[in-house]
């Protein structure tokens, strides 16, 4: 089986959601050493599912800034597509999309190397399609990665909703589940658990599963959760989000439950943001970055609501959805921000010299652990 590394870039068109292509994934200064020596080292993300169940299609859309639209001519994988994410320091990992039609039972695969440096593995099931194919090899495929490597995040993409009745949606995620649940009763394996999740590329449905399946990888989420409810807290904000930039995926937010509403406005701020930044925030004589250290926005809805976005380092933004009585204290929210970036740059500092002892010693993938256990706790 051959592999493939894959680097395509999505030119910018002008279009609010679309990236120039300048504005991608890459090292924060002064970490090119540590990410050059722990290429090997990243948890790896699997997709996996049967044919034409759209695994592509969302690494496309999710990492590469792709139009929905444009996945309609994407081919059939043929080949283990890798890809490296590297946008953030917090969103350090490996996408391999696999083909389809791959034989579990193949002598030539060495299973160990696949899913041994696993961290999580998607499984893709179309939703417009008979799924009882897809939910035998749900099943072959868990139960053999879970023989190799226990510690894998099992994550079901119940994809293409899109075109799906709201009952229609909660039915075949019910009966899904139910199934997959069942099989893998039926085989022994009771003590797997999956997680299931309505996507979709043509809303905002499949960038918050991605956020989900990332979260579960990211060793500081209990410190980055709490810095939030306490920024929350006294400067009376109701909701909060530490976003990648680039990709759209949160990597934290407060511990009140996400709602999706909120969630997409806080991503079409984002794609507004870049947009505007990239027209008339960008100097001839510096090098083209449509967000940096001075990046900010405040957007006042005609609802009373309020979406405050801040830079954070240059792939991070926190972004805020308060009430617009609550304004008048920007300047204690200021404040109650640079707090809380100065803890961020902590976490960051702290799993920088964790990253650096473990290369130094030449430490083995960790089998579907994370690499880097942060030594901050919540207080």
């Amino acid at each position: 089986m051959s592999y493939q590394d894959d680097e395509e870039e999505v030119t910018f068109d002008g279009t609010a959601g679309s990236f120039p292509k300048d504005f991608g994934y890459g090292a924060f200064d002064g970490e090119h050493d540590i990410l050059s020596a722990s290429v090997d080292q990243k948890p790896r993300i699997l997709l996996m599912g049967l044919r034409r169940s759209g695994k592509s299609s969302i690494q496309k859309v999710v990492f590469h800034k792709m139009s929905p639209n444009e996945t309609l001519f994407l081919e059939s994988t043929n080949k283990i597509v890798k890809d490296d994410i590297n946008n953030s320091s917090f969103v350090q990992f490996q996408i391999w999309d696999f083909p389809g039609q791959i034989d579990f039972f193949d002598s030539t695969f060495d299973y160990d190397m696949i899913f041994g440096g696993c961290g999580a593995l998607i499984f893709v099931i179309d939703a417009q399609d008979d799924y009882m194919e897809a939910l035998n090899k749900l099943n072959l495929t868990v139960t053999k990665a879970y023989k190799i490597n226990p510690n894998i995040k099992f994550e079901v993409f119940i994809h293409k909703v899109d075109g799906l009745g709201d009952d229609f949606k909660m039915e075949s995620q019910r009966d899904i589940h139910q199934r997959a649940t069942d099989d893998l009763n039926d085989s022994g394996y009771d003590q797997i658990h999956l997680s299931f999740h309505l996507t979709s590329i043509y809303d905002h449905s499949i960038f918050e599963a991605f956020s989900k399946v990332v979260q579960k990888l990211i060793p500081q989420l209990p410190v980055l959760e709490n810095l939030l409810n306490i920024v929350n807290t006294n400067s009376a904000i109701e909701k909060s989000f530490l976003f990648d930039v680039v990709s759209k995926i949160y990597i934290a937010t407060d511990s009140t439950p996400v709602d999706m509403q909120s969630y997409e406005l806080c991503c079409d701020m984002i794609d507004v943001v870049i947009d505007v930044s990239w027209i008339y925030g960008v100097k001839e004589e510096q090098d083209p970055a449509a967000f940096d250290e001075q990046s900010s926005s405040l957007i006042k809805l005609n609802n009373g609501t309020v979406l405050y976005l801040r830079e954070v380092n240059k792939f991070l933004a926190l972004v805020c959805i308060l009430r617009d009585d609550n304004c008048d204290r920007k300047g204690l929210i200021d404040y109650n921000f640079l707090c809380f970036r100065n803890a961020i740059q902590q976490v960051f500092e702290l799993r920088n010299q964790n990253q650096s002892a473990l290369n130094s010693v030449g430490s083995p993938v960790v089998n579907g652990n994370n690499l880097i256990d942060g030594g901050i706790s919540p207080t």
